[in-house]
């Protein structure tokens, strides 16, 4: 498993494969946003409902949007299918076994509060945005529930990872030791 960072927030690029596809078989568009062609790994996010599914650049950012994120705003998982990772991106790896990635898909599943994605437009053509467990804010960012997944399997992990910087310090002490 895979993480890829952008300015503000950490995804989890996840393979397509049994296991995946098993954990996310019972949500009918997901279903078939894994099955499109070219399709080898799903991405997932999860962040404030407002500046999520409304933001494609940071010019799209509204004021009601950035306040929201501040002092509270519901919450929505991103769902996106994605190809091969080309390897000039970099990203941090997550080594886990069966059983780790097992109990990582079910504390993300659990997440979710609905199996119908809402009816918003997305980042592009394919992405999809469902309902989620939990309210964004200031202390309780994107960043903090890719650290309580993480930990969620099992994985040590920082215990408050609010910024993208505490995501990637938290990887290379924990998961980049030998």
């Amino acid at each position: 498993m895979l993480l890829i960072a952008g300015p503000i927030h950490y995804d989890f690029v996840l393979p397509l494969d049994a296991a995946t596809r098993a954990a996310f078989a019972d949500l009918p568009d997901a279903a078939l946003l894994m099955d499109l062609d070219g399709a080898q790994n799903l991405l997932v996010g999860w962040g404030a409902h407002d500046f999520y599914t409304t933001v494609g650049t940071y010019g799209d950012v509204t004021a009601r949007a950035a306040w929201r994120g501040m002092i509270g705003d519901s919450s929505v998982i991103r769902l996106d299918a994605v190809g091969a990772i080309p390897p000039t991106l970099k990203l941090r790896s997550l080594a886990m076994t069966d059983a780790q990635y097992t109990r990582f898909l079910t504390a993300l599943r659990a997440t979710f509060t609905a199996d119908t994605p809402l009816a918003t437009p997305g980042f592009n053509a394919t992405d999809l945005f469902y309902p989620a467990a939990g309210r964004f804010d200031a202390l309780r960012t994107c960043n903090v529930w890719v650290g309580k997944m993480i930990r969620a399997a099992g994985l040590r992990f920082g215990r408050w990872t609010p910024l993208p910087l505490s995501v990637s310090l938290s990887h290379w002490l924990y998961q980049s030791a030998p």
